[in-house]
């Protein structure tokens, strides 16, 4: 198992993520992020590449197009001892992202609001977030996926020992990811079917 180079890390709950990503750049790993994360971290005095920079792409329609690009996703799924994966790396120019530290949209402190809007909550359903993580998860062979601020600490204590997580723990974080984005569907849909679309003007005109 090679040593972490990248990490990419977009978080609504940035709780403790200066001094994560504090001991990551101490460790060599390079920081991606995007918009108020990014902001946080540059804050802190430290050097971090957004993501459009990355890809070379920027985001657009209203930050719903951020970190669904080639780029980012082949940089996760990419199998590290597959060589015909390496060869298309290679081709086309995919860096690995070892690190995703990630969290979701708050669509349920969002529809808490008793005046939320089926817009508002429209607004709030997060998908790259989702999707980095389920790509990280599946992939988990060889990417750390962190969704919990408490498992911070662990993963900095096993890169400074051996310059990467263990499998067996990346197998843990690995789970939290499936249990996350599954309690978070589920909310999603739980709200959608108390919704009375009659009662909404998200509609209208049609």
């Amino acid at each position: 198992m090679g040593k972490v180079e990248r990490a990419l890390i977009s978080l609504t709950d940035k709780s403790g993520i200066e001094g994560f990503a504090k001991e990551l750049a101490s460790l060599g790993i390079d920081l991606l992020s995007t918009g108020g994360t990014a902001k946080k971290l540059r804050d802190a005095g430290l050097d971090v590449m957004e993501v459009s920079d990355f890809t070379g792409f920027p985001e657009m329609l209203d930050g719903r197009v951020k970190t669904l690009h080639p780029k980012v996703h082949g940089g996760i799924l990419n199998q590290r001892d597959n060589p015909e994966h390496q060869r298309q790396c290679a081709d086309h120019g995919l860096k690995n992202i070892d690190i995703i530290a990630v969290n979701l949209y708050a669509f349920t402190k969002t529809v808490e609001d008793p005046n939320c809007s089926l817009i508002d909550a429209i607004e709030n359903i997060d998908i790259g977030g989702p999707t980095m993580l389920r790509a990280a998860a599946k992939n988990f062979r060889d990417v750390t996926v962190i969704v919990d601020p408490t498992d911070y600490p662990k993963v900095i204590e096993e890169i400074k020992a051996t310059g990467n997580t263990t499998l067996k723990t990346r197998f843990y974080l690995m789970k939290k990811v499936y249990a996350l984005t599954a309690a978070y569907d589920t909310a999603i849909s739980a709200w959608l079917e108390k919704v009375d679309v009659a009662a909404t003007s998200y509609f209208d005109g049609e």
